[in-house]
């Protein structure tokens, strides 16, 4: 995969992709990825998170268990390859110092999209507004897929 026709992509707007079909701007742009065989990465820990996060829209009485492990089965089979790269780690903790992060686990996918030299999407709001300041102009939210 070269870096023009790569994407990496966030447990955030996975789980916005797979629960929100009628979000037509994060339908749009995974469509065009397809049409355009845009690869898609993430870091391993990509669909513990997801898992994490259905599981916990079950225990919250959010979602039937029937919707979430249906959501589930989804989300694992979209074609997204997942690095499992040992220095993935060392470069997350050095990311997560450098914008203060408060844990590492966005900087994985942060640290993937930077040693690749390609877009971060995320539906993550805060995880954008917190990269702001630092103009990190690869790191694309949802919104600016509108339009």
């Amino acid at each position: 995969m070269s870096k023009s026709t790569t994407v990496c992509v966030d447990a955030s707007f996975i789980l916005r992709y797979v629960l929100q079909p009628e979000n037509k701007s994060v339908q749009s742009l995974w469509q065009s990825w397809i049409l355009d065989e845009v690869g898609l990465v993430a870091p391993s820990l990509l669909f513990y998170e997801v898992t994490n996060a259905l599981y916990q829209q079950q225990r919250n009485k959010m979602l039937s268990a029937e919707t979430i492990w249906e959501t589930l089965e989804l989300s694992l089979d979209l074609p997204i390859t997942l690095i499992n790269e040992k220095n993935l780690h060392l470069k997350a903790r050095e990311i997560a110092m450098r914008f203060n992060l408060p844990a590492t686990y966005d900087a994985h996918y942060l640290a993937l999209a930077e040693w690749m030299e390609v877009n971060l999407w995320t539906a993550d709001a805060r995880l954008v507004n917190t990269l702001k300041p630092f103009k990190v102009k690869w790191v694309k939210g949802i919104e600016s897929a509108r339009g």
